[in-house]
Parts: structure tokens; sequence; C-alpha cells
């Protein structure tokens, strides 16, 4: 006998902690759609050099290829540098930029798309880390060229979808890469490579602390001189308190900087407050966003707005959603200019941490609404006509299919998480009614057959406005 077992790394869950997870999922596509946003699906593997193109290094140690029956005595089947030919999707992005690439004549743009699915990573497993993992992007792209409001409508997003979550109280953290670049400028970082390494580093504050940062960016592999290290720090501690205090503190950057601000330092700060102006706009509160300079995000494509998502009062979760703006999504694909701006959803790992965290409830009430107990074997056709009615009605519904004491019905449809039991003994049925048992209420009571399925509508529409 071979032991079951699932691989390290996976999330596995029973029925009803996969309800719990699918509604999130629910949540989260039916956020994406009300902002005007369409599905797409791209395949579970890619051609080995496609996916690879923008990558090499620690990603693709982490790539997990596809090696048919026969393929290592096959050349055909081998890619690049005789790599297997096909390999599994890493993240979302890389796809999209495959995808936006080999359909852009049959797209419509700008071109506004959701995915939700699953990607792998051959990270080493450890808790809370996963190596199958839903993610759930959300994406905007142009041709050519694509307006800074859509940014605005991407905050706006998170903010739909976190609020109908309902985790707790949350904040999108905004920045501007051409900001801090053109700061980083006036602080002697004048070149795009070392200007991309200072952001890294500076990505680790909140992880590592300020004065790893501080004797980083002072040592040997950097050696900026002391003074433009303490400019930096504090420029990246720099954390606004509502609406106005971002607009004033972008305008304290602007002003420290004086005749000498740089193109690109005028063009982040444009960029944030129009940003700013925007969201406002759309009605997103202000206690669920605000600037925090800190923010880079470690990826080099994005050149414009990045944003983090924390919880408020669990800022050790981490981020919960981030993104930002990139100039050119496709360039190793085709010769055209797709600019784009999206965010992603790590949804695996946000529902475990979330559940680890006791701020959501891991296993949710059943799918299944009721189930009609059978009394007796002759109760059989009475029994698949009331399902039959419930289904009808819009109430999901299981038969009992093999006759058993009561009791025993009751205990499966408590374990099961079914809320209610239906029950059509010979003294109902002749009298035209049914008998109801409430398992969430603990209470019993009769109602006329023809009117069960609407009973039991009412019943849940009064749960579900309780919950909401």
């Amino acid at each position: 006998m071979i032991k079951p077992r699932t691989p390290p790394g996976i999330m596995e869950l029973l029925p009803r902690e996969q309800i719990a997870f699918q509604r999130m999922l629910d949540v989260v596509r039916r956020n994406y759609e009300r902002f005007g946003f369409l599905p797409v699906e791209t395949p579970v593997f890619e051609l080995s050099d496609v996916l690879l193109t923008k990558s090499g290094g620690e990603t693709e140690r982490q790539v997990y290829f596809v090696q048919s029956t026969g393929a290592l005595a096959n050349a055909a089947e081998s890619g690049a540098g005789g790599l297997p030919e096909l390999a599994l999707r890493f993240d979302l992005t890389v796809p999209l930029a495959r995808y936006v690439a080999e359909h852009e004549h049959a797209l419509t743009f700008p071109f506004r798309r959701y995915q939700m699915q699953r990607v792998y990573r051959g990270e080493r497993a450890q808790r809370g880390r996963f190596r199958e993992f839903y993610q759930c992007d959300v994406d905007v792209i142009g041709k050519d060229a694509l307006s800074i409001r859509y940014d605005a409508e991407v905050l706006a997003v998170i903010h739909a979808v976190f609020s109908e979550l309902r985790i707790g109280r949350f904040a999108v953290q905004l920045n501007n890469r051409k900001l801090m670049r053109g700061f980083f400028e006036a602080q002697g970082v004048a070149d795009a490579e070392q200007q991309a390494l200072v952001l890294r580093e500076v990505d680790k504050l909140d992880k590592r602390g300020a004065d790893y940062v501080r004797e980083t960016l002072e040592g040997p592999g950097f050696g900026l001189p002391a003074e433009a290290v303490a400019r930096i720090l504090a420029f990246v501690e720099v954390r606004s308190q509502s609406h106005d205090d971002a607009l004033a503190k972008i305008d304290a950057v602007l002003a420290e900087a004086g005749a000498s601000a740089s193109e690109s330092l005028r063009a982040g700060a444009a960029e944030l407050r129009e940003v700013l102006g925007l969201v406002k706009a759309l009605g997103v509160p202000e206690s669920a966003y605000c600037l925090n300079f800190s923010i880079a995000r470690g990826l080099d494509y994005y050149t414009g707005t990045v944003y983090e998502t924390l919880l408020v009062d669990h800022p050790q979760i981490g981020s919960i959603c981030s993104g930002g703006r990139y100039e050119d999504l496709a360039s190793h694909y085709t010769k055209s200019r797709l600019p784009g701006v999206g965010i992603s959803i790590g949804l695996t790992r946000l529902f475990w941490q979330l559940r680890e965290a006791g701020l959501i409830e891991g296993i949710a009430e059943s799918s299944v609404h009721a189930m009609v107990a059978l009394m007796d074997e002759a109760a059989m056709p009475q029994s698949l006509d009331i399902a039959r009615r419930l289904r009808a009605g819009g109430i999901n519904t299981e038969v009992q299919m093999e006759p058993k004491k009561v009791g025993k019905q009751f205990q499966y449809a408590a374990k099961a998480g079914i809320r209610f039991v239906v029950l059509a003994g010979e003294d109902e049925l002749a009298r035209g009614v049914v008998a109801v048992k409430d398992l969430l209420r603990e209470q019993q009571f009769e109602v006329a057959r023809d009117e069960l399925a609407s009973t039991l509508q009412v019943e849940l529409e009064q749960a579900r406005a309780m919950a909401r």
C-alpha cells in the first residue's frame, strides 16, 4: 500500500473549506467584472523560450518544466539551451504579454482583462509558502499610450474587492517610480542600473529595517555618502495621514528640490497628484489610501505608479495586493508599444494567512441549503418531487437516497453544514404540508408543500442580510 499524501507546498482543502475559498474567488471576480474587465485564461504551460524570455537566474531555477514521455531522447521536444520545450507558468504577467502580442489585432484597446488561475513556483516549501497557488490579476493594456487615469481606477478596484471581503481595515499605499528616480538623481544616484539596485534595497526597508538599508547603501557595493543616504532614508519614511496631507508631502518634495528638480521628479509628482484627485472622485475614502515613499516594488518593469495593500491592524501579514504601471508589456514579442497598469492578489496565500490570523471563517456553511430526509422506501417518489420543487425555486437540495433513522439523518446534515432538513411523513403528506428542521436556529416548523421553496428563500435571504 502506498501512503496517500499531498506534495509539499500545496493547499488542499476539505469541501467546506473549499467553499469558503471559492466565495473569496467569487468576490474578487464579481468586483473585477463590475469595473468592466473581461475574463481571460491562458494554458497552464507555455513554450519555454516564450515563458523565460524576460527571465533567468532565480526565476528559471523556480520553474517547473514539463517533460513528456520519451522526450529526453527526442531533440524536437527540447527548446532553447536544451531545456524541455514546455514549462508551467510562474505568474500571469508573462502569459498576458504573450497573449496580447499574439492576439493584438483581434483585441480592443484599451484591453481590460482579469485572470484568475493557478501558477507554479518551485520554491522551498515552508509554512504559508506555496508551490501551487491562485493569482487573481487585473490589468488595463493600452496601444502606444495609456492614460494615468486608469491608475486611479485600479486603486478603486482594490478598494471594492477588499471592502466586500470584509477582512478588516486596509490601506492601499501609493508611490511613483518616476518620483523616486528623480529624487535619487538629486542625491547623486543618476545611473539607471544603480537606481534599480537602490530601489531594490529601499524596498526591503519594512522587512529588514533602516539600519540594514543604511549599512548596505553606505557599504562597498554602493558607496553612497552618508548625507545622501540620510536624505534617502528620510524620504522613504514619508507617510501621509490624509488626502490633503498626501498632496502637501508631494509639494514638499518639489519644494526641497527647487529649480534643480529633474523632469522625472516633476513627472512623478504630477502623476501622483492626478491619481490622488481621481481616487477621491471615485469615492474611495481617505482612510483607504495613503502615500508611502518606501514602496518601490522589486520588479524592474514598473515605471510609474506602484501599489502595496496592507491590513492596518495586521501589518505582519504583509502585502495582500500589489502591482503598478509598466511602459511596455510585450517588447520581447512585438514591436508595438503596449503600456499598462495592473495589480495581483495571491489568493491562496491570502486565504491561508487570514485563516491563521482568525480574520475569516475557514469553514463556510454548505452550498447545499436543504436536505430532504427519507422516512421509508414508500416515500421515495414524494421526496424526489419535493427536491425537484425546491431546486426549481432556487434552493440547492440534496436527497437522502436510503431510509435511515431520523436522528442519523439530522447528524449527517449537521456535519455537512446543511441548514434545513425537510421531513415528509405520512401525516404531513396527508395534510399537504412538510416539516422543516432549521438546524441553525434549532427550531422546527410546518409549511405548506407549495410554499416550501419560497419560505426557505426568505429564511436564506434574511441570513444573508444579517451577514452583510
